[in-house]
């Protein structure tokens, strides 16, 4: 039971930080088609996910801003000395609301609801890596109260605390041949629901000058608390029914901390440029650690995850009052180390390209355009930690290729 149940939590943890597979940037209809740049810069009420210290500087007294994304994900997997063939073609809808109040000539508040993971992976049924993962639905809403306090007409810091609800379910078969008495493959289901967490961020702003702006925003680990999960068995043979019972589990799913450090460049009344680094600290993930109900033997399943960057560029043309136009490029390192490569988050490094526009009807409300394509190096590794019976470290490998496209459209307002 041990052996069999710790890949299977695993995957809570993976699919979490992943977005089914892939570490999908979508906060912002206007800062995605830039790249995703946004520690610096102020363009609507998008800038309280990026750094909240930036509402400070929002020009109007109320500011919204409400879209949605839809995610077309698709991986494909070959082993050619095997000739195994798989793959999974996904979709999800991400969504995000951004609203903010000046309260004053110092004072802001604002609420960001945002979910940044909800997605799917559903690799084709009994597939020769199914004893790692069949299916994966996730789900998980992040809800972001903040303020922001200008000290002067340069510097501004800002923060507040992040809720996050989410849930799961995760299956996959139970090992790579067990059957019941007719020939179907046993499996086993993971659900975890009403998973929480709590977690924080913060930053500052400044302008040196009327040109440049320079912004810093930290957002601290967060670690989902599962709690009475369930796990449940079928298709199981009769002479197995005894040890693969039904049972719930603990399991604490690290989230990692994160810093970005960027800044914004007014060229002209035109032209504004961007760029953002991020560094997120991976390395807390080494293991995870999971506690199963009926004095099953706890279960530690390395992970050994490293830190990784991602870097960031992103530029805006203002045409006219009626038109802006949004261009960007980011390169996004994986926290997967040789030999961790697993099929439920089956990622490399990889690079996304942006662009986008806005149409303002009115000074006060305008519609956004975003999409992203996101491109994975072709990669081919293998997840060389699975147990089975008396076997350890069984490796599971082959070729992967990633992509993903997502249009968006949101709306903002502001008076």
């Amino acid at each position: 039971m041990r052996k069999l149940l710790s890949l299977t939590i695993a995957a809570l943890t993976a699919s979490s930080a992943f977005a089914g597979g892939y570490r999908v940037s979508l906060q912002g209809q206007k800062q995605l088609a830039m790249g995703h740049t946004g520690v610096a810069v102020v363009n609507s009420a998008e800038v309280l996910f990026f750094n909240p210290a930036g509402m400070a500087f929002l020009e109007d007294r109320f500011n919204v801003s409400v879209g949605g994304n839809a995610v077309f994900a698709r991986t494909k997997f070959q082993n050619e000395i095997y000739n195994w063939n798989a793959s999974t073609e996904n979709f999800g809808t991400p969504f995000t609301l951004y609203a903010s109040y000046k309260v004053n000539d110092w004072l802001s508040a604002g609420l960001a609801v945002y979910t940044p993971y909800g997605s799917s992976v559903d690799w084709d049924k009994d597939w020769e890596g199914s004893h790692l993962v069949n299916s994966i639905d996730l789900q998980a809403i992040y809800v972001q109260p903040t303020i922001s306090i200008k000290l002067d007409e340069k510097l501004s810091i800002g923060g507040g605390p992040i809720y996050v609800n989410g849930s799961v379910e995760f299956d996959r078969n139970l090992n790579r041949s067990l059957t019941n008495e007719v020939g179907e493959r046993s499996h086993l289901t993971i659900d975890a629901s009403g998973v929480t967490a709590w977690g924080w961020t913060a930053g500052f702003m400044f302008k040196p000058t009327e040109a440049l702006t320079l912004g810093f925003n930290y957002r601290s680990e967060i670690t989902m608390e599962a709690r009475d999960g369930d796990a449940v068995f079928s298709n199981v043979p009769a002479f197995a029914q005894g040890t693969f019972s039904n049972t719930t589990f603990d399991a604490d799913l690290p989230l990692p901390a994160e810093v970005t450090v960027g800044l914004s460049y007014k060229v002209n009344e035109k032209w504004l440029l961007a760029f953002d680094y991020n560094r997120a600290y991976w390395n807390v993930y080494e293991s995870l650690t999971v506690s199963f109900a009926n004095n099953v033997p706890t279960s530690v399943n390395p992970r050994n995850y490293k830190d990784a960057s991602t870097y960031r560029l992103g530029a805006q043309y203002l045409h006219n009052s009626k038109f802006a136009f949004r261009a960007g490029w980011y390169f996004d390192e994986t926290p997967v180390q040789d030999g961790y490569f697993a099929p439920e988050t089956p990622r490399n490094d990889s690079m996304g390209f942006t662009g986008g526009l806005t149409y303002q009807f009115n000074k006060k409300l305008g519609v956004d355009f975003s999409f992203l394509y996101l491109h994975f190096d072709e990669v081919d590794n293998s997840y060389d930690h699975y147990s089975e019976g008396t076997q350890d470290d069984v490796s599971f490998g082959g070729t992967y290729k990633n992509m993903v496209f997502s249009p968006g459209v949101g709306l903002t307002y502001s008076f």
